[in-house]
């Protein structure tokens, strides 16, 4: 199955040409779509999975245009879920009598993802689920209480994030501040209205030799993180993803349906994964700063 005969964004004006391009390709009816489904898992009929895919090129855009706000090319990110829609029907069985749409969504959504995490230098041995899930959830948690503003949060509106999320709120100040703009520097840092965020500023620049120390830093962790990925199998992978890159992560019990093995089997592949993940990483780390010494 590739890519390169699929619609792709090209130039000015790619969005709405490529928009325009993928409503070209019609909806499959149920059983369509299950007697290609059962043609590619029987046969591997290279045609049969071109047209379970263009037909749900559609989905894989509008779950795509949900994730503009973190500053990547629309087309990158489109192209993500692309390649996770693509796995979704390698590994789609019609047989267990859910559509495809129903599968795909969450190989669209990690991929889409895990590409953002890497953008972001999110990805890194320290980096905890809640961590995640607030990178994921800030702008719908800020929606909902109305604080859409740039600048910094009000203590009032930290206080409500992070306890609808599950984290610190120095987690929520510190995320916001990563993926907002401009922070005012009159907001106010106490409930009582004494200090001011300017208040507390410290000249603590870092000179330009140190930036480009941790552009190269973050640079060298995105090679890394990448190469590691490679080395999972795409059970491993599926799982990895599904239990730690998810807004919502499947739970084991989900996961050992869709596998057909015990939640205690999921659970050993997941920790085997990370395991395998965290050592390359480390591997590709210290080759890395080898080569550059």
């Amino acid at each position: 199955m590739s890519i390169a005969t699929m619609p792709v964004f090209s130039g000015e004006g790619g969005l709405s040409r490529y928009l325009a391009e993928i409503r070209r390709f019609p909806v499959l009816s149920a059983d369509e779509e299950f007697m290609l489904a059962k043609r590619y898992q029987q046969y591997e009929d290279a045609q049969a999975a071109h047209r379970l895919v263009t037909s749900h090129l559609r989905l894989v855009a509008k779950i795509a245009m949900g994730y503009r706000g973190y500053g990547l090319p629309v087309g990158d990110v489109v192209s993500e879920g692309n390649i996770g829609l693509m796995q979704a029907v390698k590994r789609f069985d019609p047989d267990k009598g859910f559509r495809l749409a129903t599968y795909a969504i969450w190989w669209i959504k990690a991929s889409i993802q895990e590409y953002i995490l890497r953008s972001w230098s999110l990805v890194k041995m320290g980096t905890t689920a809640n961590q995640k899930k607030l990178f994921f959830n800030l702008r719908k948690a800020k929606g909902k209480i109305s604080a859409l503003e740039e600048g910094d949060l009000r203590p009032d509106q930290v206080k409500a994030i992070a306890t609808k999320l599950g984290v610190e709120e120095q987690e929520v100040i510190e995320m916001n501040r990563r993926l907002g703009g401009d922070s005012s520097l009159n907001v106010m840092m106490r409930d009582d209205g004494t200090a001011e965020w300017q208040d507390m500023l410290v000249d603590d620049t870092d000179n330009q030799e140190a930036i480009l120390t941790r552009t190269e830093e973050a640079a060298n962790r995105h090679q890394a993180l990448g190469k590691a990925l490679e080395i999972l199998n795409p059970r491993e992978r599926r799982i990895f993803e599904a239990r730690r890159l998810l807004e919502d992560p499947l739970t084991l019990e989900e996961l050992s349906e869709e596998f057909g093995v015990s939640r205690e089997r999921v659970r050993q592949i997941e920790a085997r994964a990370f395991e395998k993940v965290q050592g390359a990483v480390r591997r590709n780390l210290a080759e890395i700063e080898a080569l550059a010494a």
